[in-house]
């Protein structure tokens, strides 16, 4: 069985407060990207042997065991008798650039082993265990245009349809981890209502909507604010880097 985990973009970040667990409350919006997309393929081992993972593509770092792919079956294999699988993931979606690739992954495998082995899971149960592989994972199960909050995990469903517009995106080869991108930012609690700013038309974005991560990592790898510079340049209407990773998207007139 085969499927295809898409990117994901961050139309505003707000950086609400360090929290007592370590973590960031944040509020976004999440928009899904169907036309950047990696290649996930589950099949049902026969021979009982240990479940394997292999990718092709860009290269993933660290050891195969800790992919994301893997967690998220040892979840479901834990509590159902599902058998052993190989699982091969093509990796097309950048690493470390803010799209959300590795969450989608792990979201996806879940939703292809909960229909290849018809475990019947609902959205919302998916949804609990995909909250417990990272804090974005979540939103790939419904993987719908939404308001998140809290660890970003949280979803507030909103009407936002961009299918008339060109979203261009880049990524300048630069990969910022979690934690480098966190350790510039600053949080601060803005008066200004996301949720109720993304209703207002795209062209008034550019003066409201931020990502609170951009002024820390801007300072450190200029060329991505260039990217974001030469988007607006090229008439795009609202230009911003993504996520907590380098890439840049901008939305254009088609």
């Amino acid at each position: 069985m085969i499927a295809f985990p898409n990117a994901k973009i961050n139309i505003g970040l707000n950086i609400v407060e360090k929290r007592k667990d370590g973590f960031h409350t944040i509020e976004s919006i999440f928009y899904p990207i169907f036309d950047l997309v990696d290649i996930l393929e589950i099949i049902e081992l026969k021979d009982k042997s240990i479940t394997q993972f292999s990718s092709s593509g860009i290269s993933i770092p660290g050891e195969a065991t800790s992919n994301l792919c893997l967690k998220a079956y040892n979840l479901l294999k834990k509590e159902y008798a599902i058998p052993t699988v190989a699982i091969h993931l093509h990796k097309v979606i950048p690493i470390g650039a803010g799209l959300g690739g590795g969450s989608a992954d792990a979201a996806f495998t879940l939703k292809l082993l909960n229909n290849l082995f018809k475990l019947n899971l609902s959205d919302d149960i998916l949804i609990e265990y995909a909250r417990k592989i990272g804090s974005d994972c979540a939103f790939f199960i419904k993987n719908k245009p939404v308001f998140a909050f809290g660890k970003g995990d949280e979803f507030e469903d909103i009407n936002l349809n961009l299918s008339n517009y060109k979203i261009k995106i880049e990524y300048p080869s630069i990969h910022i981890g979690t934690a480098e991108a966190y350790s510039g930012a600053i949080p601060f609690k803005s008066n200004l209502q996301l949720k109720e700013i993304i209703n207002q038309p795209i062209n008034s974005w550019k003066k409201s909507i931020k990502n609170d991560f951009e002024s820390s990592i801007f300072l450190n790898y200029p060329e991505i604010e260039q990217l974001k510079l030469r988007f607006y340049e090229e008439g795009a209407i609202y230009a911003s880097m993504t996520g907590s990773g380098s890439a840049v998207y901008g939305i254009f007139e088609k």
